[in-house]
């Protein structure tokens, strides 16, 4: 009897340890008995019956996958480099372990093609200037695909264009003549509002003589305050002031 308590125990020992598995909080476990999809379990402990069920881990973590640099050509026939990142999670453990190999692989590659199908259809311009919009249109593509294999694209997110130096060029010259553009028409816009101000101005003076006057003399002091000029009044001058003179004191004493 204790012959076969020495055979009988570390062979019970054995298979009770094999057919314990822990499940973390973030993975499942999808069990197969004699080959058949019997269902998922997990988290937490999951016990096996030896050799008849065996269990595939999958994780539900979101994962981030970059999307290699691949040559891409527009709509309007320019070349360029395009990398990009998605993010994905996977929502039906079963189906991630049944109907794909290896779903990992298969999202990287619908990723690449799909990047490419989508850029190709936009001018550069169009991807420059509306690169938030590609990306949902990528991100919607590549969910399309990926949901039969029991995940999910969360996002995906163009992070890299480069441009041939030749277009960069271009682009920089375009860039420089847009803003003398700018520059010379703030400046025009600048002498039309100073050429109206002085045209109200001219109004304004046509309408009181004695203003030209004043505004002469204020000059005058301007000038004199440097101490370093001579300034010759003509005769007729000094009666126009006197006369703006006794106009001013008119004014005042109303």
């Amino acid at each position: 009897m204790e012959f076969l308590w020495y055979i009988l125990g570390p062979l019970f020992l054995f298979f009770l340890l094999t057919s314990l598995r822990v499940v973390q909080e973030y993975e499942r476990g999808v069990i197969f008995f004699l080959g058949r999809c019997t269902g998922v379990r997990g988290p937490g402990l999951i016990i096996l019956i030896p050799i008849l069920e065996r269990m595939m881990k999958t994780t539900l973590r979101t994962i981030t996958m970059d999307i290699p640099s691949q040559k891409i050509i527009t709509k309007d026939n320019v070349s360029i480099d395009i990398a990009a990142v998605a993010y994905y999670h996977i929502v039906d453990p079963q189906k991630s372990v049944v109907a794909i190999e290896d779903v990992y692989s298969a999202v990287n590659q619908i990723s690449q093609t799909t990047v490419r199908n989508v850029v190709g259809q936009f001018m550069l311009d169009q991807l420059l200037a509306k690169t938030s919009e590609i990306n949902t249109q990528i991100k919607n593509v590549i969910d399309t695909h990926t949901e039969p294999w029991g995940a999910n694209v969360t996002a995906v997110e163009i992070k890299d264009i480069i441009l041939p130096d030749n277009m960069q060029r271009a682009m920089a010259k375009e860039a420089e003549a847009e803003r003398e553009r700018r520059a010379k028409i703030v400046a025009a816009e600048g002498e039309f509002q100073a050429a109206q101000k002085l045209g109200e101005a001219a109004d304004l003076i046509t309408k009181h003589p004695v203003a030209l006057q004043l505004r002469t003399l204020q000059t005058m002091a301007e000038i004199a305050t440097e101490k370093n000029s001579t300034i010759i009044f003509p005769a007729q001058f000094m009666g126009t002031v006197q006369e703006a003179i006794r106009t001013l004191a008119k004014d005042a004493s109303k």
